[in-house]
């Protein structure tokens, strides 16, 4: 009997192990705080160890933020693009926190370029990190998440939508990113009941380092910051495992639970 559960009623993730890919910064490291607030574990499989020229963060930095903010971390070097890199830190995960309760599949490569002007190595990169990475990481945490009590796989990926608007400028990164989404549609039906399988996508663009590449100088004050992404993963993870095979935008999710003021989310409001 404890006196006063109430202060842990509302760490829904408390005692959770989360293992995401790409949390090193952005999106990753947002979803990671949010959980690491509620005294969550931490797997950062990402593949920045060394500080990067350009890129702010590595593994080691976001560990440091996470157990400021209340969470349990375990950098892993992982890129998803070595099986066996995803192996070992699966395993070394179940052998630091006893198990892996919930996946996100964040690590992505982009390039926004025209099917003439995308170099192979470009699309070779954005196919292994997209699809096989997601589907390796999310076959080798199955095992693992099968025995939780309340297991997600969350993908950073968009609802499929075959217009061909989303094609025709950047062909290669729209199949990759829809590769993430079929494995969402595919899993979720495979192991429905089980685990939930949902993808999550931004109905704005997001302000990363990702972002500053692509879009150049002022593009942020289009942007909106990594906490709305971050809040409806949230919510996701916190639902029961039968809320599956859900595509879901960030905004719509969050008007749904309530949220009227989305200029907080703003980098520049209004």
């Amino acid at each position: 009997f404890l006196p006063s559960t109430s202060h842990f009623t509302f760490r829904k993730l408390a005692g959770c192990t989360l293992f995401i890919t790409g949390a090193s910064r952005g999106i990753g490291k947002a979803i990671a705080l949010k959980a690491a607030k509620d005294g969550a574990n931490i797997v950062i499989a990402a593949k920045t160890a060394e500080p990067h020229p350009t890129l702010p963060g590595t593994i080691y930095t976001a560990a440091e933020e996470i157990e400021a903010a209340g969470g349990k971390a375990l950098p892993c070097i992982v890129n998803v693009r070595e099986e066996q890199q995803i192996i070992n830190a699966v395993e070394k995960a179940v052998k630091t926190f006893g198990g892996i309760d919930i996946l996100v599949n964040n690590a992505s490569a982009i390039s926004l370029t025209g099917t003439l002007e995308t170099a192979t190595k470009k699309v070779n990169l954005m196919m292994d990190v997209n699809v096989r990475g997601t589907y390796l990481t999310s076959k080798a945490c199955l095992p693992h998440l099968r025995k939780s009590k309340n297991p997600h796989i969350l993908n950073l990926s968009p609802p499929m939508n075959l217009n061909p608007m989303w094609f025709k400028n950047h062909c290669a990164y729209t199949i990759s990113k829809y590769g993430m989404s079929m494995c969402v549609l595919g899993m979720a039906e495979e192991f429905r009941g089980e685990v939930a399988v949902n993808a999550l996508w931004p109905k704005t663009a997001i302000h990363t380092a990702a972002m500053d590449m692509l879009g150049g100088a002022g593009i942020e004050k289009q942007c909106r910051k990594t906490d709305i992404l971050a809040d409806a993963a949230y919510c996701i993870l916190t639902k029961p495992k039968t809320f599956t095979g859900n595509f879901i935008i960030d905004e719509v999710l969050l008007r749904e639970e309530g949220v009227k003021d989305f200029d907080v989310y703003a980098i520049a409001p209004g």
